[in-house]
Order: structure tokens, then C-alpha cells, then sequence
């Protein structure tokens, strides 16, 4: 359950954080002349976290730095949150009040601290026999800022539930979550918000001729799915829809292109990453009743060996028509993607944004310190994206899509390749 986030005052015995870019002891603190000269001097010494037990409660004093970029000062007072969530878990407080301790401190950057409290408190202890004894004692967070409005307070609680769903459904181990039990998870979050679902099971996947998707599903036990949300408002301010792609695979082995690394099957439960992140998202949207006209579509399944599996060497058509090569049967992400691609196209869509757990490349690119993208949408486009992402410090780095990149993909007995070659 996610750490509930509200607006409030403060109580004589509550627990307090004062958050501030620059300590001045104001006079509405209440601390003592040696109270505030202990802070100063640890705060001299960069520690920019004070706590003081009153022993009835504690005071915590966490000096934030201002940084040249509004996006870095929010992302230092998220991991701030995080540091003060982590002390009262261990110190077994269940409500901390966030107060401030500057005029220039901005209501996003206390929104920034409180979210990272409420991300940082999450746990996944379903399959832990004494839950009840690890789970966090921090159930509320309380803001105490006139500049914070109840609006934005109410959209926090919604982006802090939806990512924890999302974070739930992707350690949820594929013993209990195949394709089938991801499309029911989405059909439950479809009640809890509003946006509709529709559900293909493997008869109608088959009558579209998604071949990809059917493909990569041949050597599994369980069935695939094709989940379609929508949510549509009366008064969406967009006239065509912007569509959000899902990489649903719910356990990839790399089929009989095995996964050859150490340590490299580890974490495949999580390739429906993308997946959970679209299904999550018409949730949050639909919680908040944005007006905007938004389609999720999610092709999902496993990829796992079998003698029914297809091979490198295959040839399979996919959803458009287009006949495809398969050298590596690892690379089934874009397989059972460009069916979902292509099935988009009828919405005739104003944006499609595809999110996966592609590559190891991009990582071995970039780090695991932001996201690698790529597309065709123009730069006005580009530029809202890169900047959006800043704003929630998931940060974008484009990658080209040059002509040639299509030159390395071209095939001898099909149209195309699932494998562009080493580089």
C-alpha cells in the first residue's frame, strides 16, 4: 500500500522535517540557542541532515541545495525524502510532517521531497513470512506549506500508487504472473480508474495475423494476450489520440537463442518493465481524469524454449504483412512489438511513444543513469519528452535513426531481419 501524502499542521508531539536551501534558524522552529548552534556547526561540516530527539519526537533539519537547473534542486530533495523515509522506518515513526524553512523554497520542490519519502518507503513483501514484522512504519506524510495546493497534492498520491503498482507487477515473479494474470491485473486497475480494457485472447491475436507476437509465444504453455485501454473524456483537448506501446514479455529466457551470460536470466520476470509502465500510466490518467484521449496496447507473453518454439532461421509475418527473417530469437521484443506498431496505425494516433526493456546496448551506452531513445517524431516533440523527462529526473538520450541503420536489417530470403549485426 502506498504511503499516503496529505496537507496538514502540525501537532505539539509530531515528528517534524523542516526543509530548507539555506539554514537561518526562523524564529517559528522553536529551537534552542544550542539546538540551533549544533545544527549550524554539522551543517558547516556538510552534513546537510540534523536530527534532534526531543524525546517526545524528533526534529530533523535537511538543508537542500539549490542547484543551477530547477529539475537537479527537485531530484536532490527527492533523495533528500528518501534519506529522512529511511531514518523513520529505523527510528519506527509512522507520521513525519514536512514543514519549510525557506521563502525560496518552491511548492514542486516540496511536492519533490514528499515523493521521494513516499517512493523510498516502498517494499515488495509478498512472499516474506514475517511481513508484517519488515513493513515500514512510516504510513503518512503531512505538508505543511500554504504554497502547496490540494490539487497537486491529490495527483502526487495518484503518480506514487500507480508506480508502486508498477514496481509491484514487475518483481512479481512469472510463477505468478503470465501473460494472462498481467492482462487480469490491467482489467483490475480498468475497474479501479475508469478507462476501458479489452482483452484479445489467442483466437483473436491469430485472426489479426499478429505473427510476431504468435511467434515468440510458440514454445510457451500459456497463452498470449493483446490488452487495448482507452481512456476518452468528453472534453479531450487532443482530437487523435497519443498511443503508449508495452513490451509484455513476462519471462524471457532468449528462447533457443539462450541467454549465454552469467547472472543474465536473473531478472527476466522484469521484461514486461514496459509493459507495467503503460498499464500503470492509463491508471494514473484515468485516477486523475486528465483530459486527454490516450490507448494503451500490450502485446504479451513469455519466450521460452520448447520443441513447438521457433528457431533462428525462421521466417514469420507479422501483423503488417512484412515477412521477417529471425536470426536471434532473444530479439523477440521488437517481434511482438511491431505487431502492436502496426495495430496502432489504425487509430490513425497524433503520438506513439513504445516503451521497453531495450537493450543491454543502451546501458552499455549510457550507464544505468538514463534512458536511450530513438524516433521519427519531430523536434518540437523531442524537446517536450526530454524535458518532461527531466522534470521526473528519468532523463533521455536520443540515438540516431540513420538510413543506413536499415541497410544492416535487409534479408536474403525475407523482406527483413530481427538482428542488425554487432554494431
Amino acid at each position: 500500500m502506498s504511503t499516503k501524502i496529505s496537507l496538514g499542521t502540525a501537532g505539539e508531539k509530531d515528528t517534524i522535517v523542516y526543509i530548507t536551501h539555506e539554514f537561518k534558524n526562523d524564529k517559528h522552529i522553536g529551537l534552542s540557542d544550542k539546538e540551533s548552534a549544533y545544527i549550524k556547526s554539522e551543517i558547516k561540516e556538510e552534513k546537510h541532515l540534523v536530527a534532534i530527539n526531543r524525546y517526545d519526537k524528533w526534529i530533523f533539519i535537511h538543508q537542500i541545495d539549490k542547484k543551477k537547473h530547477d529539475y537537479l534542486t527537485h531530484e536532490k530533495a527527492r533523495r533528500a525524502g528518501h534519506k529522512i523515509g529511511s531514518l523513520a522506518s529505523h527510528k519506527k515513526l509512522g507520521k513525519i510532517i514536512v514543514k519549510v524553512d525557506s521563502k525560496d523554497l518552491s511548492s514542486e520542490t516540496v511536492l519533490a521531497f514528499a515523493e521521494g519519502m513516499a517512493l523510498g518507503n516502498y517494499q515488495f513483501l509478498k512472499y516474506r513470512k514475517d511481513s508484517k514484522k519488515e513493513t515500514h512504519s512510516l504510513k503518512e506524510i503531512v505538508i505543511d506549506d500554504k504554497k502547496v495546493k490540494a490539487l497537486a497534492v491529490d495527483q502526487l498520491n495518484i503518480l506514487v500508487d500507480a508506480t508502486c503498482k508498477a514496481r509491484d507487477l514487475v518483481n512479481e515473479p512469472h510463477i505468478s504472473l503470465n501473460a494472462t494474470g498481467l492482462a487480469k491485473a490491467f482489467q483490475q486497475m480498468a475497474k479501479d480508474s475508469g478507462f476501458k480494457i479489452e482483452v484479445f485472447d489467442k483466437a483473436k491475436i491469430t485472426s489479426l495475423k499478429m505473427g510476431g507476437l504468435l511467434a515468440v509465444n510458440k514454445g510457451s504453455n500459456a497463452p498470449p494476450t493483446f490488452s487495448v485501454m482507452e481512456w476518452k473524456p468528453a472534453k479531450a483537448v487532443n482530437k487523435k489520440p497519443i498511443v503508449l506501446v508495452g513490451k509484455g514479455v513476462v519471462y524471457d529466457t532468449g528462447g533457443y537463442s539462450l541467454k549465454p551470460t552469467l547472472n543474465s536470466m536473473d531478472y527476466m520476470k522484469c521484461d514486461m518493465g514496459g509493459a507495467a509502465a503503460v498499464g500503470c500510466t492509463m491508471y494514473a490518467i484515468a485516477k486523475a481524469k486528465l483530459p486527454l484521449h490516450v490507448i494503451g496496447l500490450v502485446p504479451s507473453t513469455d519466450n521460452m524454449v520448447d520443441a513447438a518454439a521457433y528457431v533462428p532461421g525462421d521466417v514469420i509475418t507479422m501483423h503488417s504483412g512484412l515477412t521477417v527473417e529471425v536470426l536471434n530469437t532473444d530479439a523477440e521484443g521488437r517481434l511482438i512489438l511491431g505487431d502492436a506498431l502496426s495495430y496502432a496505425q489504425k487509430y490513425k494516433p497524433e503520438l506513439v511513444i513504445d516503451l521497453a526493456t531495450l537493450t543491454g546496448a543502451a546501458a552499455a551506452a549510457i550507464g544505468h543513469f538514463g534512458i536511450v531513445y530513438m524516433g521519427t517524431a519531430d523536434d518540437k516533440v523531442k524537446n517536450k519528452l526530454e524535458k518532461s523527462g527531466n522534470n521526473v529526473y528519468e532523463r533521455l538520450v536520443e540515438f540516431p535513426l540513420w538510413d543506413e541503420y536499415g541497410d544492416l536489417i535487409k534479408s536474403d530470403i525475407a523482406e527483413i531481419k530481427n538482428l542488425g549485426g554487432p554494431y
